[in-house]
């Protein structure tokens, strides 16, 4: 799915959908038109995005562009690193045995779990009252 010198992935976590697109490039990550380091508020949203390619030691031979919609933060970030992985590996495949060992690639499919009619949440029971 490589068009010229891009190559488009996509990665998702929970609800959270990120379509990526990687170049090559001096290693510049943007999420929705914003530098992933203003996007992503906390350290470890930030690391968590770029842990794909730091594992590689790409960090600076690659521009990402990102667009991520749905869920959270964390789901957001977890689905950027999910997309950057498939990217890379749809750019080289040689790259896979490296990603896949780390659990870059497992699409972590839990999701919230929903509410059951009867009781107030997923598992939680009313209270039960003997008398």
């Amino acid at each position: 799915m490589s068009t010229d010198t891009r190559t488009y992935a996509t990665g998702k976590r929970k609800t959270a959908v990120a379509r990526v697109w990687i170049s090559p490039g001096s290693g510049k990550m943007t999420v929705n038109g914003v530098p992933s380091e203003g996007y992503f508020v906390r350290q470890t949203n930030q690391m968590i995005a770029r842990q794909s390619l730091e594992l590689l030691e790409l960090v600076d031979q690659f521009d990402v562009r990102a667009t991520v919609a749905g869920g959270g933060h964390s789901a957001q970030a977890d689905a950027v690193r999910h997309g950057i992985a498939r990217a890379l590996i749809a750019a080289d495949q040689e790259r896979r045995p490296a990603l896949k060992r780390a659990g870059f690639l497992t699409r972590d499919a839990r999701k919230k779990e929903r509410k059951k009619p009867g009781q107030p949440g997923a598992r939680k029971r009313f209270q039960y009252s003997k008398r």
